[in-house]
């Protein structure tokens, strides 16, 4: 989507891997990865996530609820905007209707091939101005055969994520079986707090000096 260099533009988030931008373009606002801002040794990686981001974009495009890919080229991700706040801003307590909604979005999702695989963080699940859930943020989105175990476990990874919110602002309402799922954890997750985690938090806490919570929200 070309854009002129002096359209408005609102920052909406700056870290090590680039910044967030809403830029008022000729046919409505979008939101704009810009990886120009990243330091010369980051890029790389930063570039490897934006490319994912529009993989999987592109491979669940039409789909409702998610942002759509606008343009990739390297430099900028363009994706559409859509009004509404983090779940840490605008918590669903109580809000049965919200996660059944969720839970639906995530099945399309999984139907569709791709896992999110993020959805532990409150800031890549949107409440929409209308209500409804949304996702955003597809930087570490996954694209495979849904029926393949693989595939199959990931999909149940962001489902136990989604059940963990329900935990926090809807418990009363979670049915046996969620409580089942959540107690059972799989060898992906056991090995990421093992290996993983550790070296996430050393890196974003310690040389990055993130401490936003992993993405859910200054907390009080």
């Amino acid at each position: 989507m070309p854009v002129s260099n002096d359209a408005p533009t609102h920052a909406l988030k700056a870290d090590s891997f680039g910044r967030i931008l809403l830029v008022q373009g000729p046919e409505g606002p979008f939101v704009r990865r810009d990886l120009g801002a990243t330091p010369l040794w980051l890029r790389l990686p930063a570039w490897w996530l934006a490319r994912r981001e529009a993989r999987a974009l592109k491979h669940i495009h039409g789909m409702a609820d998610v942002p759509q890919l606008l343009d990739w080229n390297g430099r900028h991700l363009d994706r559409s905007f859509m009004a509404g706040d983090a779940m840490y801003q605008r918590p669903p307590r109580g809000d049965v209707a919200w996660f059944r909604a969720a839970r639906r979005l995530l099945q399309q999702l999984h139907r569709r091939g791709v896992a999110h695989n993020d959805l532990a963080k409150e800031a890549n699940w949107l409440v929409t101005e209308d209500g409804r859930p949304a996702l955003i943020d597809f930087q570490l989105a996954v694209i495979g055969d849904p029926r393949s175990r693989w595939m199959c476990l990931l999909a149940r990874e962001d489902l136990r994520h989604l059940l963990k919110h329900k935990r926090m602002y809807c418990r009363a309402s979670l049915t046996p079986v969620e409580k089942r799922v959540l107690k059972r954890t799989s060898w992906v997750r056991d090995l990421w707090f093992a290996t993983g985690k550790p070296v996430y938090r050393f890196v974003t806490r310690r040389i990055l000096h993130w401490e936003d919570n992993e993405g859910q929200g200054p907390k009080p």
